[in-house]
């Protein structure tokens, strides 16, 4: 373990510059393997810098409003109480692993934040016991829970596929998918649990021991939000400091949601969001709680509004220059029914790597795999599957999903990277022993 942690601290470069590498990889890759012009894909890159908009703001509210959400009063309270049930390191690792997961496979954006947070009340009420605790373990521990993101009731595949109208209906000869069919599965609710099961083990392993080194808790590091009690002079300071207002908000949202999945609607990223909404405003004390709290967690969304640009334009060079499909048809070329989802799943692995959105790999690369999987007769929801799975197990090495968790925790990639790396090839196994299982 520690030569994997060794080699990682020296040699791997912050998120933003392992983003800038990738941008660079992918230029090259497709100048070399594909006949397009190095002018044509300067313009897949740059038009395609603005493709994620949309989502990059998805993904700043779901980080902004889980800090948010995770600093209200309640749910402290509720993190604090969680944070005393580990007795033990060994202990605390595996319990930060196991709620990170469970979160993650009801909202993958709940998983990352409550992972980040967990992971350093833990840490901090664990310092405060005399336990020796390596905070960088507890915070990969907290990632590792989304490693099964896509096999939950988010996934975001699946549910595209499931949905009336899709880009992946063509794909499906014009019918959906249900998610009884792909998510609700023995099989894929089974290889999760043996997921959460096998790196709840490893985790019990390459725990620190004895004299191995320890980085615990910087003592600065467990900052909460401080909310200051407004001066009631105006009429103003007292409607600011009224619960009336924001409780209102908090309801229309909630009757909002309610109505929302009465009428047969599914959970969407907007939705999610507005869940997080919803339940801030039900929880925060006044519009002027809100606003500091709003303040306090603004800081953490700056390197993700950065970043994905640059890989919305590593997409765009992918799709402009066709590399994506050669990536996915070099796997496809030797598939035969039986291998087709482990392969699928591979490829779908090696796609994350450079275009980290759920959503946006289902876009590109769930059409070229349905088809193909169509031609050798492959059950579509095995092919679904077999992508939803390569797409969270790589997230184990590529840093953009834990921007949001190494943000709350104040640690870099590097720091956690080796620990992860451990979970991607225990984990791999688990998928891909999986849908060679299903595919016999």
């Amino acid at each position: 373990m520690r030569p994997v942690n060794t080699v990682m601290e020296r040699f791997i470069p912050s998120s933003l510059m392992f983003s800038i590498l990738l941008t660079a990889i992918v230029a090259v890759l497709a100048l070399i393997l594909t006949p397009t012009a190095p002018v044509d894909v300067l313009m897949g890159w740059g038009n395609g810098l603005s493709g994620l908009l949309a989502f990059m703001t998805q993904m700043a509210l779901i980080l902004l409003l889980g800090h948010i959400l995770a600093n209200t009063g309640p749910v402290r309270a509720l993190l604090t109480a969680l944070a005393r049930v580990p007795r033990s390191a060994v202990q605390a690792y595996s319990f930060v692993f196991v709620v990170a997961a469970l979160a993650s496979l009801v909202t993958w954006g709940l998983g990352l934040v409550v992972g980040g947070l967990l992971a350093r009340e833990v840490a901090a009420q664990g310092r405060e016991r005399g336990l020796r605790l390596h905070f960088p373990l507890l915070v990969a521990a907290g990632f590792s829970g989304f490693v099964v993101w896509h096999m939950g009731y988010s996934a975001s595949g699946p549910l595209t596929a499931a949905t009336p109208g899709s880009f992946l209906e063509d794909s499906l000869g014009g019918r959906t998918v249900p998610i009884s069919d792909t998510v609700f599965t023995w099989w894929n609710l089974t290889a999760a649990a043996v997921a959460i099961v096998a790196v709840t083990l490893v985790l019990y392993l390459i725990a620190p021991r004895g004299d191995d080194r320890i980085h615990e808790l910087d003592v600065d590091a467990r900052e909460r939000a401080v909310v200051t009690e407004p001066e009631l002079e105006t009429p103003a300071d007292r409607l600011d400091a009224s619960r009336i207002p924001t409780l209102l908000v908090g309801l229309a949202l909630a009757a909002f949601l309610v109505v929302h999945f009465v009428q047969g609607g599914t959970l969407t990223l907007d939705i999610v969001n507005w869940s997080f909404l919803a339940l801030i405003f039900l929880l925060v004390r006044s519009a002027q709680e809100l606003i500091q709290l709003t303040a306090h967690a603004a800081s953490n969304v700056g390197e993700i509004l950065l970043q994905f640009p640059l890989y919305a334009g590593i997409l765009g060079m992918m799709t402009a220059s066709g590399l994506i499909q050669i990536f996915s048809d070099a796997l496809v070329a030797v598939a035969n029914p039986t291998t087709f989802g482990l392969l699928a799943f591979l490829a779908a692995g090696l796609v994350n790597f450079f275009v980290p959105s759920g959503g946006g790999q289902f876009a590109v690369q769930g059409p070229i795999m349905l088809s193909a999987g169509a031609e050798l007769g492959v059950d579509p929801a095995i092919t679904i599957m077999a992508v939803s799975y390569g797409d969270q197990w790589t997230n184990m090495i590529q840093p953009f999903w834990a921007l949001p968790l190494l943000a709350i925790a104040g640690l870099r990639m590097r720091d956690i990277l080796g620990y992860t790396t451990v979970v991607l090839l225990v984990t791999g196994v688990v998928f891909a022993g999986t849908m060679l299982l299903v595919s016999l």
